[in-house]
């Protein structure tokens, strides 16, 4: 079945968090409305190889962008189908998927995706004009239980911040077209749109209109926990 409660949160960023490794995910803290939520986006997969495939437009123009602007703060639901705000990497013509390119969560030279992102975030935390929009798998409110890194309460945030469907067996339920994930940053006073777009070497590229890998093959061409 595909992934439960598909949103998108619009948020400014407040805070961030490098996670540990074995939990391998990018935390940004976030405000919507005076309610704080955890953005978990993957930097590093449980299968070979490690390696997230990504893509960054760093002047992103796109008609979806519109439908953004007009959100209320917080989470808004998406009905996964065409025609909405809805993404899907394959049939929604967001980007060019053949310029994805796989990047270590963590190197030495800190070429590495983890301070991709935190170079972005970090400039959004700077920049009061900035907004932020991540799609993906809403999670909680988990009431009487903080946040494990930044111990707010109730706990609630969004994962799956990256393509839903073509999996390997093991997340094969959670496959979906019109559901895949992404963190998108409008810097307001610039009118700047900044796009970040993630998926697993494991996962494949051409899917069936239940987001299986046609032939039942992944190409090599995943963490779940947020």
């Amino acid at each position: 079945m595909p992934i439960n409660n598909y949103s998108v949160l619009k948020y400014r960023a407040t805070d961030h968090f490098f996670g540990p490794s074995a939990n391998y995910h990018y935390q940004i803290l976030a405000l919507a409305d005076q309610v704080q939520y955890r953005i978990a986006v993957d930097v590093q997969s449980q299968e070979y190889p490690s390696e997230l495939l990504y893509f960054v437009d760093t002047n992103y123009q796109n008609p979806i962008t519109d439908g953004l602007a007009q959100l209320a703060w917080g989470v808004t639901p998406i009905e996964s189908v065409p025609g909405g705000i809805a993404l899907d990497y394959l049939r929604g013509n967001l980007f060019d998927v053949t310029q994805m390119k796989p990047l270590p969560a963590d190197a030495p030279s800190h070429n590495d995706l983890d301070d991709l992102i935190d170079s972005y975030v970090q400039q959004a935390i700077g920049d009061q004009s900035a907004v932020l929009y991540a799609f993906g798998q809403m999670w909680g409110p988990e009431e009487n239980k903080p946040d494990q890194y930044f111990n707010f309460l109730p706990g609630r945030g969004i994962h799956d911040i990256h393509m839903n469907q073509g999996n390997t067996s093991h997340w094969y339920r959670d496959d979906g077209p019109w559901q895949d994930g992404a963190l998108l940053i409008h810097f307001e006073s610039q009118n700047v749109w900044v796009a970040l777009f993630l998926a697993f070497q494991s996962q494949c590229f051409q899917t069936d209109d239940a987001g299986h890998c046609l032939n039942g093959q992944a190409t090599t061409f995943h963490s779940r926990h947020h």
